[in-house]
């Protein structure tokens, strides 16, 4: 089924059957016309195919990709996810473990592009290929705030681990580090946290 579960049973989301004559544009899904669509999309989508969103959104994705590595089932990701369905990422790259909990990213992994990387080794060469600079968000000696710098429109926002931080094979090849000023007590903050921060900083400097 197309459908989506509302977060509340008492609180839906969405909007009901169509009313007809339907719109008869290939992209509408006719079980969607019938029963309602209650997924939590914009109303640009409304009561269109899976596909045919994910067939829209590439045609105006961003040319930044994002990727978090995953070696101890991080929880964050589907966060991450999540944020790069916001900011219309290019994809997402996990590194490590192939296993995730989506339960964060509210489904929007359906209209994300994500890709898998078992080794550090091989998501880097992807990137090489791809030609698209590394940049490292942690907040490490000698990282720059990332609101001095301007990222570059061609890049990899990538994520370490919830608590180590980036991995050393990753902080050895990384282009450039950034990190997110901080004002609190707090050593730290989420790496779902952090990568709505990096994401919208890269649409304020190059799509907005």
């Amino acid at each position: 089924m197309n459908n989506e579960q509302p977060m509340h049973d008492s609180e839906p989301v969405g909007v009901g059957p169509h009313p007809e004559p339907w719109p008869t544009a290939d992209y509408f899904d006719p079980e969607l016309l019938t029963n309602g669509d209650r997924r939590n999309v914009v109303d640009r989508y409304r009561y269109w195919r899976t596909e045919a969103i994910v067939e829209d959104l590439d045609l105006r994705r961003h040319s930044f990709h994002v990727a978090i590595e995953n070696w101890q089932h991080d929880l964050n990701i589907g966060t991450v996810v999540r944020n790069a369905n916001a900011f219309m990422a290019m994809s997402v790259h996990i590194v490590g473990k192939r296993k995730w909990n989506r339960r964060g990213a509210m489904v929007t992994d359906r209209y994300q592009h994500v890709v898998h990387h078992p080794t550090v080794a091989g998501f880097l060469e992807e990137m090489k290929e791809r030609e698209l600079q590394v940049i490292g968000v942690d907040n490490l000696p000698g990282s720059v705030p990332i609101e001095e710098v301007t990222l570059p429109r061609n890049c990899v926002l990538v994520f370490g681990q919830e608590g180590p931080g980036l991995s050393e094979q990753i902080r050895n090849v990384v282009d450039l580090v950034v990190s997110i000023t901080q004002f609190g007590s707090t050593r730290s903050i989420n790496a779902g946290v952090a990568s709505g921060i990096a994401m919208h900083t890269w649409i304020k400097q190059h799509a907005v």
